[in-house]
C-alpha cells in the first residue's frame, strides 16, 4: 500500500504543475493577442517568396516527368554505373564447391571438439 500512497502524491503533483502550465499558456495567449492587436489585428504573415505561374508550371512538369521516369522502372543518367566501374566477379561452380567443402570440415570440427569437452 505505502507504494499506491507514493503513486497518489505523485498524480497530486502532476496536476498541480498541469494547473500551473495551463495558467502560463493562458498569460501567452493573451500576450499574444495584445501584441497582434499592434499591427492592425493581423496575425498572418506573409511569405517571403513567391513564384510566378510560369515557374510553378515548368517545376510542376519538372516533378511529373521525373515521377513518370520513376514510375516506368529506368534510372536517372546519374544513377547508372560509370563506364570506368569494374565488371563484377562472377565465382565458378567447382570454386563454390571447394568453398562449401571447406565450410562443413570447418563446422565438422567445431561439432567435433564439442563432443570431446
Amino acid at each position: 500500500m505505502a507504494n499506491l500512497k507514493g503513486l497518489v502524491s505523485i498524480v497530486s503533483e502532476l496536476r498541480v504543475e498541469r494547473t500551473n502550465l495551463v495558467n502560463q499558456l493562458k498569460h501567452v495567449d493573451a500576450a499574444l493577442a495584445v501584441l497582434g492587436k499592434l499591427d492592425g489585428g493581423s496575425t498572418y504573415t506573409k511569405p517571403s517568396r513567391t513564384l510566378s505561374a510560369s515557374a510553378r508550371r515548368r517545376i510542376s512538369l519538372a516533378q511529373k516527368a521525373r515521377w513518370a521516369q520513376a514510375r516506368s522502372g529506368s534510372q536517372p543518367k546519374a544513377a547508372k554505373t560509370p563506364a570506368s566501374a569494374p565488371a563484377k566477379r562472377t565465382m565458378s561452380a567447382s570454386a563454390r564447391r571447394k568453398i562449401a567443402a571447406a565450410q562443413r570440415a570447418r563446422w565438422a570440427r567445431v561439432k567435433a571438439a564439442k563432443k570431446a569437452a
